[in-house]
């Protein structure tokens, strides 16, 4: 233990043990880590869920228990799914403007392989490919939700 009390138990104004299972997850010289965790989950719960894993796991948990915590803070309605589903959704955009980047490459490939194609069919075949990536893009990005 370092001297002096961890965040957890000056916050609690407790007596840190020597073995607080607090101690090496919220350190005295970070506060606000403990705080946001105790302000959603409770110190009682933080000290459960931590006894109760493997202490090779405890670090990691601590560390998504604050950033839970935080989303939570910071977005009290979604929390961290709602980080999850913003950045789902510029995956989804994203994936709309490759597929439709292939397609005009696809487009201007085969109009320079056949420069003698009239416009009109240029833009057929844009179109159509355009709409097989984008369906592709849909069916890709929806499977997951079936």
């Amino acid at each position: 233990m370092n001297s002096g009390r961890c965040a957890a138990c000056r916050y609690l104004r407790r007596r840190c043990a020597a073995d607080c299972i607090l101690s090496p997850y919220f350190p005295s010289n970070n506060p606000q880590r403990f705080v946001s965790v105790h302000k959603i989950y409770g110190a009682s719960n933080v000290t459960k869920l931590l006894q109760q894993l493997p202490t090779h796991l405890r670090a990691e948990a601590a560390d998504s228990l604050y950033f839970e915590a935080q989303c939570r803070v910071e977005d009290p309605v979604y929390g961290c799914v709602g980080l999850i589903f913003l950045l789902q959704q510029q995956i989804h955009d994203v994936e709309g403007q490759l597929a439709k980047t292939e397609a005009e490459i696809a487009v201007l490939k085969s109009q320079t392989q056949h420069p003698q194609a009239q416009q009109f069919e240029a833009e057929s075949d844009f179109n159509n490919l355009l709409q097989q990536q984008l369906d592709n893009v849909a069916n890709q990005s929806f499977s997951g939700f079936k």
